[in-house]
Parts: structure tokens; C-alpha cells; sequence
């Protein structure tokens, strides 16, 4: 038997899915909260199976209350069952800890399956959604070094080989106070805490 507990808002969208949960052979509905604060508790005090989660939730949405549930309970295994067609809220899901992503309209042999998919370890996200999110996550992402000066990539590339604000200053014949002026900005540009992380973003992005 798979124990299910439902996080869902809507009184009425909360009790049709825990009749037609209750009808299927092998799942059982064992609990059920009406927002994201109180279903995470109530899913580290039952410990269900499945956990079934809405986005759009009052004082913790499904994301916030998965991140949160996962984080105390890493063996937790989430469901987003949404209405929000939503890349973002799929990219935010999965990173949260979510295992599983499905629209309401889906038909309910696809939840039923889903869930033992679910239950059983799998990840699975409706196909629709999965192929669209994979064709996102391929598409070639911006440098964050794009903002930066010509004069500033220098500074960062002379940076990154280990060059002290004084030996910079001598290669590119400026002050070392310009040099600390081109410093701060490249960090707040590329929001790096120090020059350590400022040298590993020139790396990603072969700068080196």
C-alpha cells in the first residue's frame, strides 16, 4: 500500500483527489493540509510515501514547502500536482527536491502512475512539460561576463593568473587605485564574494 498525504488549498480540488486516490488499488490517502506550513509538518509527523503538493499555497507555496520538507527529510518524495504550466515553477520544483511534476488535467491513470513511479524512486515529469524543460536547459546561457568593460576583462584575466593589484597595475600601466576601482566592479558585476571566486567564474567561462 502507498500512504499519500495531499497539500492542496482548495477544499473541493483537495477532497475529489483524495476520493479518487482512496478508489485505486494500492494507494491510501492518510492525510491532508490545507496549506505549505502545516503540510510539511504533517508530513514529517506521517511520513507518507507520496507526497502530493500545489504551487499556489497561502504562508508556504508547494516550492518553498518542498524545499523546507526536503531539507529536514531528504528521503521525502514529492509531487508538484499544479495547474501552472510554467517553466519556471518547473525549474524551481525540481530544484526544491520535487521528484515528480504533473498538470491537474492530466488524466488519472497518468497520477496513478506517476505516484508508484514516484514511490518506487523514479523521477518523472509529464512529458509535455519534460521535453520543453529539456529543450530550455539546453539552450545556451548567457555569460554573466557580457557587462564587463574590455578594460575590466583584463584586470579580471590578469586576476584570475594570480596577479596582485600592484603587478596589474604595472601590466596595464594604471594606478593600483584604478585597479581596486576595477576590481570592486567586476565582483558586484559578477556577484562574486571575493577574487578567489571572481578567478573561478574567468575559469568557466575560459577566460584562462
Amino acid at each position: 500500500m502507498i500512504t499519500l498525504l495531499l497539500i492542496e488549498d482548495q477544499t473541493l480540488m483537495r477532497q475529489g483527489l483524495r476520493t479518487l486516490l482512496d478508489l485505486e488499488p494500492g494507494l491510501s490517502v492518510v492525510g491532508e493540509a490545507a496549506d505549505g506550513q502545516s503540510g510539511v509538518r504533517l508530513a514529517l509527523d506521517l511520513r507518507p510515501d507520496v507526497v502530493l503538493m500545489d504551487v499556489q499555497m497561502p504562508i508556504l507555496n508547494g516550492v518553498e514547502a518542498t524545499a523546507a520538507l526536503c531539507a529536514a527529510w531528504p528521503a521525502a518524495r514529492v509531487i508538484i500536482l499544479t495547474t501552472f504550466d510554467r517553466d519556471d515553477y518547473v525549474f524551481q520544483a525540481i530544484r526544491a527536491g520535487a521528484m515528480g511534476y504533473l498538470l491537474k488535467d492530466a488524466p488519472a491513470e497518468e497520477l496513478f502512475r506517476t505516484i508508484r513511479r514516484v514511490a518506487a524512486g523514479e523521477t518523472f515529469i509529464q512529458p509535455e512539460i519534460a521535453s520543453r524543460t529539456l529543450r530550455e536547459l539546453l539552450r545556451p546561457q548567457r555569460s554573466p561576463l557580457e557587462p564587463l568593460s574590455d578594460r575590466e576583462r583584463e584586470v579580471l584575466l590578469l586576476l584570475a593568473q594570480g596577479a596582485s593589484n600592484k603587478e596589474i597595475a604595472d601590466r596595464l600601466v594604471i594606478s593600483e587605485g584604478t585597479v581596486k576601482n576595477h576590481v570592486s566592479n567586476i565582483l558586484g558585476k559578477l556577484q562574486a564574494e571575493n577574487r578567489t571566486q571572481a578567478a573561478e567564474i574567468a575559469r568557466r567561462y575560459g577566460l584562462m
